[in-house]
């Protein structure tokens, strides 16, 4: 299966779509972490493998880590998917 890279900026509602947030502003959420990036892939089946070393390239200065997961749907699709999700754990369902 095919695999795709989510950053933490591409679902971060504290970026601008220049700084390299993929998803409209009402679907991304505030800050998100690595961790819940993997526990919201792993909830999508997405079987996700954390990379805690690596930077992002907008902003190579910063380690922020990277999440590859399976590419079951098409990537925007993917990016919505995982911050709904992170959504649902943080409001604790």
């Amino acid at each position: 299966m095919e695999r795709m890279v989510v950053w933490p900026a591409n679902i971060d509602s504290n970026k601008s779509r220049a700084d390299g947030r993929k998803v409209a502003e009402r679907y991304a959420v505030a800050s998100p972490t690595l961790r819940e990036i993997a526990d919201a892939a792993e909830r999508l089946g997405l079987n996700p493998k954390v990379e805690r070393d690596k930077a992002y390239p907008k902003e190579w200065w910063e380690v922020s880590g990277r999440v590859v997961v399976d590419k079951a749907k098409p990537r925007s699709v993917i990016l919505r998917e995982i911050a709904a999700e992170i959504r649902r754990m943080r409001s604790g369902k």
